[in-house]
């Protein structure tokens, strides 16, 4: 049996370290070859043989995916820890670089956008598995600039919005939290703190967001102006230069989602902001609290102290895996055989999780802060989702592995619902199962309402700045945001007033937050569909995985019969919420 330990991850696989020659060598290779694509200027014409375009494709993807693995090392180092000054140096110079090639080869999409439809159509369909991404591309054709003002474009996000992007990460993963547990005063990372924050101490809940919002808050003018600043960036070029009707819409096309599905998507989301209220006044009752205070929403209502050790961490995220397709718990095994999952709670270290997919030929680096919680444990089931959804589609191409934004979050809480419901089956604790019942929702609110509340304030906020709306006028926005969300069932500290300003995503990837949602509520009518088919449903869910990005994201939830127009499907993913809420209700007055 494989031993499971906590360790850093290994990038030996990209390059063996910052000041590894074979770094420089790859830097100025690709240099090397983004100067020679320019040979390819004159040959595209509207009579360019197939053959012969499909040539300069694939010279793009080399250049593209040698990119690929500069940058990603240089931001996985980075990841691994944001204070080291050789790792900021080399991913600002990596950035830089990038955007020199994206110049240099700039000319190639732009004349693909500007080409006129039968010949398109044409080259389109002998490209094989690079169809969808050019096609893709052509939908950008209204909203593209000249060769120079994109140029100037890719030259000014490095100093302008991927600096500021890297600045907030160096400010925020820096901060150190205090708090007094049991008497001992401690210093913390924000992991370490908000795993206070689903304990059972109320007290010390209080204190674990307070912490945070006391810092957060000190720093709030001056990261409340990284934000503004962002936001009027990408006013600027999306609205003012290429011409999208609204800010999400750049968003919206970039996922190519209809913005008529995220419409419907959040319209939903806050009609069904009363089932969650109902929610929070049931877990109050049992609580034996009149009313929910914010830091409560994910206390725990069963007196379950479990925690998981590592390696049965581990071993049960692959065994959930294994048990619906043995492929899954082999593809997850690459991760921790290759050493590309960084597990540790360090200083420096980004909070949080993710994983990152550099190109097809590579297994996925993962990114977890395990402390042995069982949301630690989902996190791990989350993260090497994701995993495996880029390993399943790794026969694609560097341009069609990944799948859009909102269909990447698919394998990943599909991962965490197979094991939760591992954990169901094995644990007979009458109070694990009833943690794990109320986690299940309150995981469905964390990932469900808190984004789409999350989206819907990103899209006030883009318009109060356009408005010319102060820090302050963004921060009281943010509380009647809160409290649309929770109505009267939850009372909110005034310092939640600078939540937004802790959320990275908003900052990072405008609009990327809604794919949250979109993702859960796809995978709950997907795991209703596997509970009532079994296993004829495996094949049609590990075909969605394997299309990657290969075809439109509506086409691909079309094939598995689902229409993403219709409202009454992301109704039927709260309904599903409803129907384990009321689970809840009637154990509680059992």
């Amino acid at each position: 049996m494989a031993e499971y330990t906590q360790s850093r991850w290994s990038l030996a696989d990209l390059f063996p370290s910052l000041e590894a020659p074979e770094l420089r060598l790859a830097i100025a290779d690709l240099e090397r070859r983004s100067r020679d694509f320019e040979k390819y200027r004159a040959r595209l014409v509207d009579e360019i043989s197939a053959g012969e375009f499909l040539q300069i494709v694939q010279e793009l993807e080399m250049i593209n995916q040698k990119a690929s693995e500069i940058y990603g090392f240089a931001s996985l180092s980075f990841a691994a820890d944001t204070q080291l000054q050789s790792a900021q140096t080399l991913l600002a110079q990596v950035q830089q670089l990038t955007a020199e090639m994206e110049n240099r080869t700039l000319f190639f999409s732009l004349w693909w956008k500007s080409l006129a439809q039968a010949p398109a159509e044409r080259l389109a369909a002998a490209s094989g598995d690079y169809r969808y991404w050019l096609e893709q591309m052509r939908l950008f054709t209204p909203h593209t600039l000249s060769e120079a003002e994109e140029k100037v474009i890719n030259l000014k996000n490095t100093t302008g919005a991927s600096a500021l992007h890297n600045l907030y990460d160096s400010i925020t993963n820096r901060y150190v939290f205090h708090l007094t547990v049991a008497g001992e005063a401690q210093e913390l990372t924000r992991g370490e703190l908000m795993a206070h924050v689903r304990g059972h101490d109320p007290e010390l809940r209080q204190a674990a967001y307070q912490e945070l919002y006391r810092v957060y808050g000190e720093e709030g003018p001056i990261l409340g102006q990284i934000y503004q600043t962002l936001v009027r960036d990408w006013r600027s070029e999306q609205l003012d230069l290429r011409s999208f009707s609204a800010p999400i819409a750049a968003r919206n096309l970039m996922n190519d989602i209809p913005s008529p599905i995220v419409d419907t998507l959040l319209e939903v989301g806050q009609r069904n902001a009363g089932l969650f209220q109902r929610f929070f006044r049931l877990k109050a009752r049992l609580l034996g609290m009149e009313r929910l205070r914010r830091y409560d929403i994910y206390a725990p209502v069963a007196q379950s102290e479990k925690t998981y050790a590592y390696p049965s961490a581990a071993e049960l995220v692959l065994d959930s895996f294994g048990r619906f397709d043995p492929r899954l718990a082999r593809l997850a095994q690459r991760v921790f055989d290759e050493q590309h999952l960084d597990s540790e709670v360090r200083k420096g270290k980004r909070s949080g999780a993710f994983c990152s997919t550099v190109s097809p030929q590579l297994t996925p680096w993962v990114l977890v802060n395990y402390q042995g919680r069982a949301d630690d444990v989902a996190t791990l089931a989350h993260e090497l989702g994701h995993a495996i959804h880029s390993m399943l589609a790794e026969h694609h191409s560097l341009f069609t592995q990944h799948a859009s934004l909102p269909l990447a979050e698919t394998a990943s809480t599909f991962g965490e619902m197979l094991l939760i419901d591992r954990l169901l089956e094995m644990d007979k604790d009458a109070s694990v199962r009833r943690d794990l019942l109320f986690r299940q929702v309150d995981d469905a609110y964390a990932t469900i309402m808190r984004q789409t509340f999350f989206a819907l304030f990103e899209r006030q906020a883009h318009e109060l700045i356009h408005q010319g709306a102060s820090v302050d006028d963004l921060s009281a926005a943010y509380m009647q945001n809160l409290e649309a969300q929770f109505g009267d069932s939850v009372e909110i500290g005034a310092e939640f007033r600078w939540e937004w300003v802790s959320i990275p995503h908003i900052f990072q990837v405008p609009f990327y937050v809604y794919a949250y949602a979109f993702g859960q509520l796809l995978v709950l009518s997907l795991y209703r569909q596997y509970q009532a088919e079994g296993e004829s449903f495996k094949p049609r869910y590990l075909k969605i995985l394997a299309a990657g990005g290969s075809e439109a994201p509506v086409k691909v939830l079309a094939e598995a019969g689902i229409d993403a127009y219709d409202a009454g499907f992301w109704q039927g993913g709260f309904d599903e919420i409803a129907s384990l809420v009321g689970r809840l209700e009637a154990a509680a007055t059992a």
